[in-house]
């Protein structure tokens, strides 16, 4: 028989946030960027949430759409007919990269933050780390994906991207640090790997990026990443 702690895990491992109401949950399967261009993707939403009695659908603040309102004993039922990979809402792990529409499709784009984005996310997401980390790419100075507020920041500028680290946007918000400035776009990611090993080998448990910066010191991190 399991046990309360295995039966908790298994619900994580699923995906699955327990509601207000103490007995449904919510679960989000994951929109890399929150970009659809297979409208199917959205029927499918739709008709599987009406057809297992969802209460609701919420568009997330991380570009997902949570089917929310599941009992419990569907949950895996919900996933098998959705065929979708869950987005990674909770736990110790890199969440969905948010994406601006940069670009690809706004006016005021300077930087190609979708392109970019995407492939921070298919590299990144879900990945485990010491705690939760929250990442976003804005395409210009505008930043509608809020950049300065994630453990790492990407906003792009008419002469490169400024990668920003240590925002968090909790109970304790910080504003991020600028790391590096001008930063073309190929150069971006091997700045992100750094900054994520980095991460993992000097952060204690459950401690975000900004709380470890303030602990050790920002000048050093800049020396031992090499700024």
């Amino acid at each position: 028989m399991e046990t309360k702690q295995e039966t908790k895990r298994d619900i994580l491992n699923k995906g699955a946030v327990l509601q207000r109401d103490k007995q449904t949950y919510a679960i989000a399967p994951h929109i890399p960027g929150g970009i659809i261009l297979d409208f199917n993707f959205l029927r499918k939403i739709v008709d599987t949430a009406e057809k297992y009695g969802a209460k609701a659908l919420k568009l997330t603040s991380a570009q997902r759409i949570a089917i929310v309102g599941i009992e419990e004993d569907k949950i895996d039922q919900v996933w098998d007919e959705l065929g979708m990979e869950k987005g990674h809402a909770i736990g110790l792990c890199v969440r969905s990269i948010k994406i601006c529409p940069a670009t690809h499709f706004c006016k005021r784009g300077q930087q190609d933050a979708v392109t970019l984005g995407l492939e921070l996310d298919k590299k990144y997401h879900g990945m485990d780390l010491p705690s939760k980390f929250k990442m976003s790419v804005a395409g210009c100075a505008n930043s509608c994906s809020e950049p300065a507020v994630r453990d790492i920041g990407i906003m792009g500028t008419p002469k490169g991207y400024t990668i920003m680290i240590g925002g968090n946007a909790g109970i304790k918000p910080r504003l991020a640090d600028i790391l590096a400035e001008n930063v073309p776009q190929e150069e971006v990611i091997p700045w992100v790997d750094k900054i994520i090993s980095y991460y993992k080998n000097n952060a204690k448990s459950y401690e975000r990026l900004g709380n470890m910066i303030d602990r050790l010191g920002l000048d050093k991190i800049k020396q031992d990443l090499g700024e």
